[in-house]
């Protein structure tokens, strides 16, 4: 499951990259910079043909329809299961070394606190005074 590709990419686009950077190339060495406009920044994307443009205009709902709030649920699950298995986890032993820092940081935060609590209410009754 982690060999899937991620959403919007197909399989044949494994290539992609390397195939733009050669069109690239090829439109720098010819000149012909009228024709198309050639993006320099982000992601190389591939320009469409006027064929690609009829078939992608020629498509029926059912092949371009949205997606159903189950089929939504289950894509996030699948995304979320994707993203947990790369996750590097810790060992046991990094585990209860972490957890034992914590826990030893939280108990002097908390003696901190407490001292000052402390101290602040004998001030308050030293300055103001005791009703009793």
């Amino acid at each position: 499951m982690a060999d899937k590709k991620r959403r919007g990419e197909d399989a044949g686009d494994d290539g992609l990259h390397d195939e733009v950077v050669d069109e690239v190339a090829d439109d720098d060495a010819t000149g012909d910079d009228a024709e198309e406009p050639v993006s320099r920044g982000g992601t190389a994307t591939r320009s469409k043909t006027k064929a690609d443009s009829a078939d992608s205009q020629s498509k029926t709902k059912a092949e371009t329809g949205r997606v159903g709030l189950f089929g939504r649920i289950a894509r996030f699950i699948r995304e979320v299961v994707a993203e947990l298995r790369k996750v590097i986890w810790p060992t046991r032993k990094e585990l209860l070394t972490y957890t034992a820092v914590v826990v030893a940081f939280v108990a002097v935060m908390l003696t901190i606190v407490a001292g000052l609590d402390f101290a602040f209410a004998k001030g308050v009754l030293w300055v103001f005074g005791s009703t009793s």
